[in-house]
């Protein structure tokens, strides 16, 4: 298979020895599979939320607070069944969702493992907002809550710090389709059960660019999707190399992106300042 499942189109025949732009092969590598509270709360619930970090990623950010298994050749090889069976364990456990994190170059992988065990819990895909609209539609009916970010309302900051010059037409068009199949939020017992919210990580010295991803957000997708403002960026991976953002966010900064969020009228969540912390980085169970 010529891999074209996100807008990348790299058309890489992944396999174990063949890595696509993601950086990875075709079945699917993991670097956690654990009960994660640190969500929205609507998100981890109590009894948190059944967590699968998948490995590699076809955005690749400079600065991702991920960068050890977003970029980097480490992680398990597992097969669909595998990937399966770590549903089963999380359910067990009390998870209040299985949730996909990174997943979009695991689309077909996730499809099969479904097959084999299909977990009475919601579903959640976790992505960078870089999705492909037909990949998409192949979760139609399948995911019950998206959760992409949104990251940039700037295409030339994010060639500069994703190598993604489109970044801002396919977000928009990804989230767009995620809202035609999830269009209601549903919430019961504090437990999302379906809907969308979008994430914006706040970066330092680029207010501008989130108070562009806010005004998008509002214009082309009113309050049909909460928002969730996210203040836990610290300098990680590569963000060295780039001055302006090699240094955590100020609060004038992120006071700046919380006025315009609530100046716009956007429900949803708001992270303290103090959420930059190391303690928040998950530990990579499967990757020592």
């Amino acid at each position: 298979m010529l891999c074209d499942l996100c807008p990348r189109n790299c058309r890489t025949e992944r396999s174990e020895e063949r890595f696509g732009y993601c950086g990875v092969g075709k079945l699917p590598k993991i670097a956690r599979s654990a009960l994660h509270f640190d969500e929205e709360p609507p998100v981890s619930g109590t009894r948190g939320a059944g967590t699968i970090f998948f490995c590699g990623c076809n955005l690749r950010c400079v600065f991702c607070q991920n960068y050890d298994i977003s970029t980097r050749d480490i992680g398990k090889v597992i097969t669909p069944y595998q990937l399966s069976e770590e549903y089963r364990k999380l359910e067990a456990m009390g998870a209040q969702n299985i949730e996909f994190v990174t997943p979009s170059h695991y689309v077909d992988a996730i499809l099969e493992s479904l097959s084999y065990y299909h977990p009475q819990l919601p579903l959640i895909w976790n992505s960078s907002g870089y999705d492909k609209v037909e990949t998409l539609k192949s979760l139609d009916g399948v995911i019950d809550i998206y959760l992409p970010d949104f990251k940039y309302s700037d295409n030339a900051l994010a060639k500069r710090l994703s190598n993604c010059s489109d970044y801002v037409e396919a977000a928009t068009a990804a989230i767009n389709e995620m809202l035609r199949q999830q269009p209601e939020t549903v919430i019961e017992d504090g437990v999302m059960k379906r809907g969308v919210i979008i994430r914006h990580l706040v970066l330092p010295s680029h207010v501008k660019n989130s108070i562009g991803v806010l005004e998008i957000i509002k214009e082309r997708f009113g309050t049909r999707a909460a928002v969730s403002l996210m203040a836990q960026y610290m300098p990680a991976g590569k963000a060295a190399d780039y001055p302006e953002i090699n240094r955590r966010l100020t609060k004038r900064e992120y006071q700046k992106a919380l006025d315009q969020l609530y100046d716009l009228g956007l429900d949803g969540f708001a992270q303290e300042l103090d959420s930059s912390d190391k303690k928040y980085v998950p530990e990579w169970d499967f990757c020592n």
